[in-house]
């Protein structure tokens, strides 16, 4: 029996639907880590030394809270993160 179908059976999907910056996202990964989410908001995005990201993030299953670069979160249905960009200047 394939993993697929056993996390069909079990009830667990694969993926998980999210909202970054108001937009309905559809990821994978059980953790994102805080580029991730970054990429996610900002897809396209070139590093920046002057630039920040702020990124927060709203859990419907367990607690809010934010990320900084280096950390990653949990992922559940349902999860909203807002995430904004500030200069440094």
């Amino acid at each position: 029996m394939s993993d697929e179908h056993s996390d069909q059976i079990s009830g667990h999907s694969n993926t998980f639907k999210i909202i970054v910056n108001g937009r309905p996202r559809e990821v994978t990964d059980h953790k994102l880590t805080y580029q991730q989410v970054v990429d996610l908001a900002f897809p396209g995005d070139q590093p920046d030394p002057n630039m920040v990201y702020t990124v927060a993030y709203a859990n419907p299953h367990g607690k809010d809270g934010t990320l900084v670069d280096g950390q990653d979160v949990p992922v559940k249905d349902g999860m909203i993160f807002n995430v904004t960009k500030t200069n440094r200047s």
